[in-house]
């Protein structure tokens, strides 16, 4: 069975085009990489958890900020290379991150040097327009963007 995640995609009204708030993965593996590596703040449901109450944890966990109060908007879901099944909700807010702190995770670092070392689960933390965020975002969550626009569209 492939691991299911929950994240939140919030997204803003900007000057010329909606905005959404993506995140850039942390680790000596992600360091190096931009384009189609950032990802909506999503994370692994725990036992018998619902999807919007680990999307929440997760949002809370990895930008150390609480989700805005509002209503919510299931994106649907999509399959990651790898497999694992990631379900999307939309919140509408124009949130202030400058001060996000993420929790950590640790790994041998460097690989077979018996080191362990911590780094964030999320370095980076930014608003971007739709088409920057189309650049920026992992090429399977995609679909993500789509839906936040025709929200928007409709609206």
């Amino acid at each position: 069975m492939f691991a299911t995640s929950a994240g939140i995609l919030l997204y803003r009204l900007g000057a010329d085009s909606p905005e959404v708030l993506i995140a850039h993965p942390g680790g000596p593996f992600w360091s190096r990489k931009d384009e189609g590596a950032w990802s909506i703040v999503k994370g692994l449901l725990a036992e018998g958890e619902d999807l919007w109450t680990a999307a929440r944890r997760e949002f809370r966990e990895e930008v150390g900020i609480e989700v805005p109060a509002g209503a919510y908007v299931e994106l649907g879901t999509v399959t990651q290379r790898g497999g694992k099944i990631v379900t999307a909700f939309a919140v509408e807010s124009d949130l202030d991150v400058s001060n996000a702190v993420s929790n950590t995770f640790e790994i041998e670092w460097p690989p077979k040097s018996g080191l362990m070392k911590s780094f964030p689960e999320v370095d980076r933390i930014e608003w971007f327009p739709l088409d920057q965020a189309r650049q920026k975002l992992l090429p399977s969550q995609l679909p993500f963007l789509d839906a936040v626009e025709a929200i928007v569209a409709a609206n």
